[in-house]
């Protein structure tokens, strides 16, 4: 009741005051949604780059999470240590990694363009091109994928081989086999990881505001960083970004909380459409 019933229903009353936690709310009806869906210049760039985190980001990750997942489950020696290895860069914190990686790609002295150099490529500008940020920021999605592989590599190592030895005496090859008997095996964990994927995606922040804020030059996130704000350009604005920005450095609160309950509704709509569209969320069609 305290850190979910009251922080949710707060934000739904203060999204129609002006507040700035300095003077008292002032109610003020429908006029932050209004500025939101009408007259905010940043919005629109905010939604269109979240909607490409949504779209590219969890579906690479998922893909790339099953295929490394599919490989150690039939790894014959040191599965061990391949699936540590494969696991770890989990376990680094977000920001660490969003760090590393901005100096590892950075244009002039990171090592990753210093080898492409070294076989006659130009490389790009990477965190600090509009045309490259994004993808750059899915790479290092696709590096930390430890989290959705070990659930993957569970799940494939939890099908039963009998199914496998009976399919292969009639005949099935090894696609055919993936697509009538892993996939539909380990549906509801893909499901699972759609779900949750789509959540991360709508909610993704830390690693856009933090790759804004190194890759400009300025390593602080919030108060006073207006200038790197989805550094660069406005191809890293995302829309928990834009509304952090707003509340904690701008100290429109009223405003921030309209866009947190606009947030809410439209994860709620997208989950419901995502589960009803997943059948194995649907025990009668499971």
């Amino acid at each position: 009741m305290i850190f979910f019933a009251y922080p949710l229903v707060a934000s739904i009353v203060y999204s129609f005051t002006r507040y700035n936690q300095l003077q008292e709310p002032q109610f003020v009806g429908l006029l932050n949604y209004r500025f939101l869906f009408t007259q905010d210049p940043q919005i629109g760039a905010a939604v269109v780059n979240t909607i490409w985190f949504v779209v590219i980001l969890v579906p690479v990750r998922i893909v790339c999470a099953l295929l490394v997942a599919g490989l150690l489950s039939r790894a014959k020696t040191a599965t061990g240590f391949w699936r540590t290895l494969f696991y770890l860069p989990a376990l680094v914190p977000p920001v660490a990694s969003v760090v590393a990686f901005v100096f590892l790609f950075n244009p002039g002295t990171g090592p990753v363009n210093q080898i492409l150099r070294f076989f006659g490529i130009d490389g790009p500008l990477w965190f600090n091109d509009p045309a490259w940020s994004k993808p750059s920021l899915v790479i290092m999605g696709v590096w930390v994928m430890g989290d959705i592989m070990i659930i993957f590599l569970a799940a494939l190592l939890d099908v039963p081989r009998d199914l496998y030895e009976a399919a292969s005496l009639d005949g099935a090859n090894g696609p055919q086999q993936v697509r009538h008997i892993t996939l539909p095996t380990i549906a509801p964990v893909i499901g699972f990881a759609v779900v949750t994927g789509v959540i991360a995606a709508l909610q993704y922040f830390t690693e856009a505001a933090v790759a804004s804020g190194v890759a400009s030059g300025k390593a602080t996130i919030g108060g006073g960083t207006a200038a790197q704000l989805g550094y660069p350009g406005t191809s890293l604005l995302t829309y928990t970004e834009l509304l952090y920005q707003h509340g904690f450095a701008n100290f429109q609160f009223g405003y921030a909380s309209a866009m947190a309950v606009v947030l809410f509704v439209i994860t709620a709509i997208v989950l419901v459409f995502t589960m009803r569209r997943i059948s194995v969320f649907r025990p009668e069609e499971s």
